[in-house]
């Protein structure tokens, strides 16, 4: 049984009664991480949990392993918000969307090969289904302070060492990454990556896994450090300074999509494809937001009602 399962076994799922729970939930309860909501689509079922309100720490210290420059340690206020449990897997994406871009096929792995357009629009499809639902991609900050789970380290199971480049032990039981992607993969179609340098472990074939296998952080999120990058809302360029709106948004949605620009969209978290620094809760990445690739996927999230 995965941490997962044993996790949903010891939830209080409750039936929803009026005033108990936000109108989009069909769902709610509280466990040992906090309080849930979940949705449901045609059968397909998807848990948020809540982020409470407050100051947050965020990007590294001086001295973290691995630090890229324009990490620098901010600390910003944040309303509380909704961020979903897992990464949005290939069986959610599927049933609002009607079809899988992904190549490592299976319904409870992350969905891939997604840009941050094609995310925009499976959310657009997603709040048509669910009325009040009111998802969004997370803004940078909140990505971060939910990743982190009020801890300060490189990751949630605390600071990082880098023994080589795929090779950083911390990042075993919470994160599908370079050093242990490929472990028991079983899928034909997976990367090579016998070429990889210093991997924890001994693998030649790797890509991303079922959601939820390792250890989740303290807040009950799992999949935050490694498996897929996930998208956020922000601008490469911008100064991570937690929500903000412009023009191209209304009600928190891009107004004309097609329109983006071709300006980097940020990318937080790493992958199974990645090396040990890039899956750190302060690394930040960004690709064009027309780009597609088989390590990019996104995360559900929505503001406070």
């Amino acid at each position: 049984m995965t941490q997962a399962q044993e996790h949903a076994l010891g939830d209080a799922w409750h039936p929803i009664a009026d005033g108990e729970a936000p109108a989009w939930a069909s769902v709610w309860g509280q466990d040992r991480f906090g309080v849930f909501a979940g949705f449901d689509v045609d059968g397909v079922e998807c848990r948020m949990r809540w982020i409470r309100p407050g100051s947050y720490m965020l990007g590294s210290p001086a001295d973290e392993p691995g630090r890229w420059e324009g990490e620098d340690q901010v600390e910003i206020e944040l309303g509380g918000f909704w961020v979903a449990e897992f990464p949005c897997t290939q069986a959610l994406y599927e049933v609002v969307v009607g079809e899988n871009p992904s190549r490592f096929v299976h319904p409870q792995r992350p969905v891939e090969r997604v840009s941050w357009i094609d995310a925009w629009h499976m959310i657009r499809a997603l709040n048509e289904r669910v009325p009040g639902l009111d998802a969004r991609l997370p803004y940078e900050a909140e990505w971060e302070a939910a990743c982190r789970a009020g801890t300060t380290t490189a990751t949630y199971a605390g600071p990082i060492e880098i023994l080589g480049e795929n090779n950083a032990p911390v990042l075993d039981t919470i994160a599908w990454y370079g050093g242990n992607s490929g472990v028991g993969f079983e899928l034909e179609d997976g990367g090579d990556s016998s070429a990889w340098l210093a991997k924890q472990f001994v693998h030649t074939k790797a890509g991303t896994r079922v959601v939820g296998l390792k250890r989740p952080n303290p807040w009950g999120l799992y999949d935050t450090l490694g498996n897929v990058w996930e998208w956020c809302t922000d601008r490469r360029g911008q100064q991570m300074a937690g929500p903000s709106l412009d023009e191209e948004f209304a009600d928190g949605i891009p107004v004309d999509l097609e329109a983006a620009g071709g300006e980097n969209r940020v990318l937080r978290g790493g992958s199974w494809f990645s090396v040990a620094r890039y899956c750190r809760a302060a690394c930040r990445g960004g690709f064009p937001p027309g780009y597609r690739g088989g390590y990019i996927g996104f995360r559900l999230s929505r503001g406070q009602d």
